[in-house]
């Protein structure tokens, strides 16, 4: 296996790690408050273009060859960076909602 090849994979594992928790905070955000599920249906969205470009920059890097991939490789890093810090600070946010729904 290339090293492109290894750096793909493990950056696709992690895409699809953030992802899911990406998905169980839009299943979550179903049962807050119709004010709250709006606010945070557009932060979710903002996460699911994040999510896009990451992709999209994996894809760039997966279709160059083996001479170029290592200068894609900085556009993918800060894609995914951003997407997981969006992910993680994301958490924090539906915590904190959910703790709130629940002493209502």
């Amino acid at each position: 296996m290339s090293l492109k090849e290894a750096y793909k994979l493990k950056v696709e594992a992690e895409m699809e790690l953030a992802h899911a928790k990406l998905l169980e905070f839009k299943a979550e955000s179903k049962n807050y408050t119709a004010d709250a599920y709006i606010k945070y249906t557009k932060h979710l969205e903002e996460l699911d273009n994040m999510h896009r470009i990451a992709k999209e920059k994996l894809g760039e890097l997966q279709s160059a060859g083996e001479d170029k991939w290592e200068k894609l490789k900085d556009g993918v890093e800060s894609a995914w960076h951003a997407f997981s810090s969006a992910i993680k600070d994301s958490a924090e946010k539906f915590k904190t909602t959910n703790t709130e729904k629940d002493n209502k």
